[in-house]
């Protein structure tokens, strides 16, 4: 029997101002959302931030 990948699906993406305080932000996000199916990610462009929210099938 297969296993099947979960599929995370993007939902929307916020561009902000550098802030080393977002990766807390983010972690406190993925921690107490995870049994929403939901998960955070951030990158940083520049002198911007992106953050990232996902539905996790």
């Amino acid at each position: 029997m297969e296993q099947q990948q979960g599929k995370m699906e993007l939902i929307a993406t916020q561009k902000v101002q550098a802030n080393l305080e977002m990766y807390k932000v983010v972690d406190f996000l993925n921690k107490t959302l995870k049994g929403h199916k939901l998960m955070f990610g951030l990158r940083k462009k520049e002198e911007n931030m992106i953050i990232s929210v996902y539905e996790v099938e």
